[in-house]
């Protein structure tokens, strides 16, 4: 447990934001190691405060604190109920508002907040938002409430909105015009704002209240609001979330870079954040370190409902990604875990090399995905005795004109992974198909190449294309001829072969290679499961391509039903 240092006094400890932070470090209060980093960086502050250049102001925290009291709750339980801060809302506050730099201005710039659901951080930033835009002295002040659609953006505005009303003082001085907030007297506004490349050009932020960080899929929103508060003296951009599954992402960056300040490995004064998590030890089902991620619970996180919510990940494991992200605050790898990387990464057996799977028997699934995506062949070699291995060997195509511009927006190294052979570059803005099926003629020559699975849609020009090339649609099971299998993407067809994948997977029964791209795929798989227990891909609510893993699954689908001697047939 980390002790708070010897402290010099300079305010009085007799408010509940300092009293919180004591408790945490006294341990009192259980709270996991990000907290206790949290409140002990503020007593550090407190003792260092004078050499780096700022200084705590009292009664700016106060005034802060004391505008919430002007605040009611319009919803559920509380509704009309004066908005009382809970202590660790106090801290936040207290910090946010309370530190200064020696030139006046407030020393923070950006927050991140990272809790879980219904532990009351949106109507937190809602009064936030007010705030800063009615009663911060902010002359002309634009304030946004900023998520990737409008609607979301509405969330916390709406109940900013609803405070007004339900405030006398506010709606006093406050006017409501359809989503828009503003005070005629000092020109100042509230609005909410969606991630439209068009809206955020030509603002003047003064404040900013980022909604549901981790469902950005890009950092450009922030990196928008970011560059709109240069001539602000003391913008301040607030980011909430609850834990996220893309590692790629600007809310992991977030995330990541909130715990290298609170573990002091970077320094930037400029940056508050707090993370309310469980600890790496804890059990996730152990009730006694819920509270570590649910500062409000039994106040707006009911125990019965997270004891019911746990009970059911117990009995559906599926579930308990959900649980951990949503209630607990744990990053996860996917919405719902597929594969584990330890069990992906235990299928990597020996390298495939193409020279030794000559005239082998291979089973391909083909998805075409869009021309502007990644293209997918996958070819699946079956065992050639009872010992042997599925062996799996994946192409890749993605047009090379966009490609550049999809490394950086998606973060994801295609760049590399061309250059070291794993992805092939077509020439032009779009997939050229004719490298696709040049690749399967010569494939054809090298291997027996009984059957291509694919997805209908979209295939209508390249199945004919390969019809030409001496595949045809089966009709007669005959051993020397090619075939293609229109396969569908519903449960019905899917749900064998994935699951005949995941025991494949789980008992090391197939090599991979140690495909790169092949990896990154799995790992972005999301799984869906119907009433009935079946399951396929999910590729809306996927991270992102996973071309390459349905494509296995389709080949799985002919490989296992074939007898598993990959004898050499003669064309």
């Amino acid at each position: 447990m980390i002790k708070p240092k010897t402290v010099k006094k300079p305010v009085k400890r007799v408010n509940n934001a300092v009293k919180y932070a004591e408790n945490v470090l006294n341990g009192k209060i259980v709270a996991c190691e990000w907290v206790k980093k949290a409140c002990q960086r503020y007593f550090d502050d407190l003792d260092n405060a004078e050499a780096k250049g700022f200084y705590f102001d009292e009664k700016a925290a106060k005034r802060a604190l004391k505008f919430f009291s002007c605040l009611k709750h319009s919803k559920g339980e509380w509704a009309g109920t004066t908005f009382t801060l809970e202590p660790w809302q106090e801290f936040i506050i207290w910090n946010l508002f309370g530190w200064h730099r020696a030139d006046g201005f407030r020393r923070f710039r950006t927050a991140y907040l990272e809790v879980s659901r219904k532990n009351g951080k949106t109507t937190l930033v809602a009064g936030c938002g007010l705030y800063m835009a009615f009663a911060d002295n902010e002359p002309g002040a634009e304030v946004y409430s900023a998520a990737t659609k409008k609607e979301q953006a509405q969330i916390s505005h709406g109940e900013a909105t609803r405070m007004v009303s339900y405030s006398s003082i506010l709606k006093s001085k406050v006017r409501t015009f359809r989503n828009n907030l503003h005070c005629e007297t000092t020109h100042s506004k509230f609005e909410p704002l969606g991630a439209d490349a068009d809206t955020t050009d030509g603002l003047n932020i003064s404040g900013a209240i980022v909604d549901e960080l981790h469902a950005h899929k890009t950092r450009d929103l922030l990196d928008r609001i970011t560059t709109a508060t240069g001539s602000r003296r003391q913008p301040l951009i607030i980011c909430i979330t609850t834990a996220g599954f893309d590692k790629n992402s600007v809310c992991w960056e977030q995330h990541s870079y909130t715990e290298r300040i609170l573990e002091g490995t970077v320094q930037d004064e400029s940056f508050f954040g707090i993370i309310y998590t469980i600890d790496k030890d804890d059990r996730w089902d152990d009730e006694s370190v819920w509270i570590k991620a649910n500062p409000n619970l039994n106040v707006s996180v009911k125990l019965d409902d997270l004891r019911l919510k746990a009970k059911k990940a117990k009995e559906i494991p599926a579930e308990v990604n959900t649980f951990l992200r949503m209630h607990l605050d744990v990053w996860t790898e996917s919405v719902t875990r597929w594969i584990s990387v330890e069990a992906w990464d235990g299928c990597n057996v020996y390298p495939i090399r193409e020279d030794q799977l000559r005239f082998r028997t291979s089973y391909a699934g083909l998805d075409l995905s869009t021309n502007i995506d990644i293209t997918a062949l996958v070819h699946v070699f079956p065992p050639l005795d009872d010992n042997g291995y599925y062996d799996v060997l994946a192409r890749f195509w993605i047009p090379e004109e966009n490609m550049v511009n999809r490394v950086r927006r998606d973060r994801v190294p295609y760049d590399v992974w061309v250059r070291q052979g794993f992805i092939k570059a077509t020439p032009g803005n779009v997939i050229d198909y004719s490298y696709i099926l040049d690749q399967i003629d010569r494939d054809g020559q090298a291997f027996d190449f009984r059957e291509i699975v694919f997805d209908r849609w979209g295939a209508s020009k390249i199945i004919q294309d390969l019809q030409d090339k001496g595949f045809e649609k089966k009709e007669k099971d005959f051993v020397t001829q090619r075939h293609l299998i229109d396969f569908g993407q519903g449960f019905a067809s899917m749900s064998a072969p994935t699951k005949e994948l995941e025991k494949l997977i789980l008992s090391r029964r197939i090599n991979h290679g140690g495909n790169p791209v092949l990896k990154w795929m799995a790992s972005n798989v999301v799984i869906k499961t119907d009433p009935a227990g079946n399951i396929k891909v999910d590729k809306g609510q996927s991270v992102e391509r996973v071309d390459g893993i349905v494509s296995l699954i389709m080949g799985i689908s002919r490989a296992v039903i074939h007898e598993p001697q990959g004898v050499p047939a003669i064309w």
